[in-house]
């Protein structure tokens, strides 16, 4: 090996402390973090951070006017949901009041309807005053919701109907006679009606022809 070949290998071949801090300084740049700068945040002019940037604004307490204010309409809330609850109760009550008021009327008539029936079973409401009166008022009374129940061959139910005699064996009871009408108001039944109690008449079965054979 020539003298020039021997010094450009030793120019171009590094030494070793040269390496080591070559495998230092790449290791740095590896650690180093990594910085994001918010440059809305950077004042163009100073370059330094705007005041306050970044920072959520603190949330102020309530003064003590509005904390009045809260309570005052918290109140004025609850007043409301009272009075409300009172036209309520005073609008239910006052509607049962009517209501009972009605049916006490109502079942004072019951007796002169009792008295109507009976002039018609005789025939005597066919015309005349008395049967255009007769014929208004149960109009009027239908009106307010007035309805007569108990009819001759009905299904008896105790709930509507007062049985003052029983014939047969009961097995499947009917109305027979009809000796006072039930009437119901709406909903409710206010008078049950008085009856018989009856089994039903069994269905004629039609009779067949034999024809003799020829």
């Amino acid at each position: 090996m020539t003298q020039s070949e021997s010094s450009h290998d030793t120019g171009s071949a590094p030494s070793e402390p040269e390496l080591e801090l070559e495998a230092v300084d790449v290791e740095r740049e590896v650690d180093m973090p990594i910085t994001v700068t918010d440059r809305r945040l950077i004042d163009p002019e100073t370059g330094e951070v705007r005041p306050g940037a970044g920072h959520a604004p603190a949330e102020e307490a309530p003064s003590a006017a509005e904390q009045k204010v809260a309570e005052l309409t918290a109140d004025l809330q609850r007043e409301r949901a009272q009075f409300a609850n009172f036209k309520r109760r005073a609008a239910e009550e006052k509607q049962g009041s009517v209501a009972f008021g009605k049916q006490v009327l109502i079942e004072k008539l019951l007796p002169i309807l009792d008295d109507l029936d009976r002039a018609r079973e005789h025939g005597d409401l066919e015309s005349g005053p008395l049967k255009v009166l007769a014929d208004k008022l149960g109009a009027t009374l239908t009106g307010e919701g007035l309805a007569k129940f108990g009819e001759s061959g009905d299904e008896f139910d105790p709930e509507l109907h007062e049985a003052v005699h029983h014939d047969g064996d009961g097995a499947n009871p009917v109305v027979g006679a009809v000796y006072r009408s039930g009437y119901r108001l709406g909903e409710k039944v206010i008078r049950t009606a008085m009856v018989t109690v009856t089994d039903p008449v069994p269905a004629e079965t039609p009779k067949t022809e034999e024809t003799g054979a020829e």
